[in-house]
């Protein structure tokens, strides 16, 4: 039987350091056999994995994909080999990659950081806040925060909690432009909305005695990419703002603002789920991660 493990070993190794002779460094092999060892996989599979050329290896598409699937492949021996070594209780441990909406990472996963890396020393955490939309395997994120609804099935989902969408200002904008008192004298004000593609600028609202919402629209003079700047912008008296509750209730109990609206509540749940590419055999550090998060939401 082929040793398909160690050709994955070899290629991962050309692949990160791009280049044959320092991969055949690394695993003390000549350059020629890493070589005769990459076009092996090449003519099994029927496919160009690596571009070659005097001076770099780039990767094909197809060599993306190979590459991927052979990291996650070796970091499952290994594990497997350590979980039974240990006796069936695996140890966290390597690198972990979590990605996050920058509200979300601002409020909960940084301040949780110091003591999720305490508990587990072996792990190193590499985080990325960012408001646009990952593709979890293609990004190679280990966990990926996700509020709303799940579109890709090819994924595991975990709930973290539930939030509600609130309409917010500072007392400060409320005190020079006045204070709201229906959805329709929104019209009125300085509505800060979001400038990603699938928002609208269109806000929910549920009329007393109806039993649907409502879309209002509602207009304003600056458009925003995140939750946690709409929140920085109330903060600072520029407008009023709708997003999560999650992100502001500090901000409720220090009296900086204030929801607004609150009887014409849409009735919206936004679920906040950590979203991971999951089989049977979770690695530990990515178990322990969404553990750590459910047990501290």
């Amino acid at each position: 039987m082929d040793n398909r493990a160690g050709e994955m070993e070899v290629f991962v190794a050309v692949s990160e350091t791009r280049s044959f002779s320092a991969a055949a460094r690394r695993l003390k092999l000549s350059p020629s056999a890493i070589s005769k060892l990459v076009t092996r996989i090449e003519d099994r599979l029927g496919t160009r994995l690596l571009v070659r050329s005097t001076r770099t290896l780039q990767l094909t598409p197809e060599g993306e994909v190979y590459l991927q699937r052979a990291q996650r492949i070796l970091t499952e021996i290994v594990e497997t080999e350590q979980l039974v070594a240990a006796g069936g209780r695996m140890t966290p441990r390597g690198l972990l990659r979590v990605n996050a909406a920058v509200g979300f990472g601002e409020r909960y996963i940084m301040p949780l950081a110091p003591e999720f890396l305490a508990r587990y020393p072996e792990v190193r955490l590499d985080l990325t806040l960012t408001d646009s939309m990952i593709d979890v395997v293609g990004e190679r994120a280990d966990v990926a925060i996700r509020t709303g609804p799940l579109r890709d099935s090819s994924l595991k989902a975990r709930k973290l909690m539930e939030s509600r969408p609130v309409v917010i200002a500072s007392p400060a904008y409320l005190g020079r432009h006045g204070t709201p008192q229906t959805p329709d004298e929104l019209d009125g004000h300085n509505c800060i909305r979001f400038n990603f593609r699938r928002s609208v600028d269109e806000w929910a609202f549920r009329m007393p005695g109806q039993p649907a919402a409502e879309l209002r629209s509602v207009f304003g003079n600056m458009q925003v990419s995140s939750g946690s700047i709409v929140r920085q912008l109330c903060l600072a008296g520029i407008g009023i703002g709708r997003i999560g509750r999650f992100h502001v209730e500090p901000d409720f109990k220090a009296g900086t603002l204030v929801p607004l609206l609150e009887d014409y509540q849409s009735g919206e749940i936004e679920t906040v789920y950590a979203v991971y590419a999951g089989h049977e055999h979770l690695a530990a550090r990515i178990r322990a991660f969404i553990d750590f998060l459910v047990e501290h939401m």
